[in-house]
């Protein structure tokens, strides 16, 4: 069942008391990491809020773009240090081992779902990171299509330094953003990345003074185009770093041949002709 966007309300709903999501009538939907006297950190009811927050958007009708967030001095400082705590006592390590080789959730366990499913939703997703990103939380920062920083923020893929590796789907995710060569020296090194560093390197778009008001606003431009379009441009750009040429041609073509002529392409077309805002009919 699809939830339906009322015309002039803002729907918020939280989940597992660590995520909240609210919808705005333009089809823009924020989600904040509620754990601000943690810096977000991950614990396991930071994970299933994620991943509850991540199915009711993929049902909410009428969901144009998601500008992801975290409340507080910090976007996602990382796993929550109790999780190394345990480790260190050799208290729950069996039964983790046991779910990381699950494919739950598509090609993914539940910790890579909550990085991955931010590429895999249909609308653009756009992450307003501050203060630190910080392994998983760099992670999920990377699962966005556009990471707007603010001038301090400082982000590391930090699983080395506890003796891991990126397992929230850092490594398809980095692969796409920078150089292999650079990719390497992160992961091997942890070390940690300044806000201009992350942009010239590719781990961030752009820095912005105000980073969630230019979320909101960025993704509210997204949100006012051809929702079928925009959806569309999302899919081709998801496949078109494994896809070859051959495919992602026809790709293009096929998504084409549904867009043209269709009810909200010919408002936009009438739209741009009329020079006014155009009025598209919902997914």
């Amino acid at each position: 069942m699809r939830t339906a966007i009322k015309e002039s309300s803002m729907q918020e709903i939280c989940f597992k008391d660590r995520v909240s999501v609210c919808l705005a009538p333009t089809g823009v939907a924020t989600v904040t990491l509620r754990r601000a006297d943690k810096m977000n950190t991950l614990d396991g009811a930071m994970f299933q809020g994620l991943m509850d927050a991540g199915a009711w958007l993929r049902d909410a009708a009428g969901l144009r773009a998601v500008v992801l967030a975290g409340e507080g001095k910090a976007f996602c400082a990382g796993l929550d240090m109790a999780n190394f705590e345990g480790i260190l006592h050799g208290q729950g390590v069996d039964p983790v081992l046991g779910r990381l080789a699950q494919r739950r959730f598509g090609p993914a366990n539940l910790p890579q779902a909550i990085g991955w499913q931010w590429r895999a939703l249909e609308v653009p997703v756009v992450a307003a990171v501050h203060g630190v990103a910080l392994g998983g939380g760099m992670q999920l920062a990377l699962g966005a299509d556009v990471r707007l920083v603010a001038p301090a923020t400082r982000l590391s893929v930090r699983e080395i330094h506890w003796g891991l590796v990126p397992d929230m789907a850092g490594m398809p995710l980095l692969r796409e953003l920078v150089r292999a060569d650079i990719a390497r020296e992160l992961v091997f090194t942890g070390r940690m990345v300044d806000a201009q560093e992350a942009c010239q390197i590719g781990l961030a778009t752009r820095i912005e003074p105000e980073p969630l008001q230019a979320a909101q606003a960025l993704a509210a431009e997204m949100a006012s185009f051809h929702p079928q379009a925009i959806r569309a441009a999302k899919r081709l750009l998801n496949s078109s770093f494994d896809a070859s040429a051959g495919d992602l041609l026809m790709a293009e073509s096929l998504e084409q041949m549904l867009l043209l002529g269709s009810p909200n392409q010919r408002e936009a077309v009438a739209a741009g002709l009329q020079r006014r805002a155009p009025v598209f009919d919902d997914v």
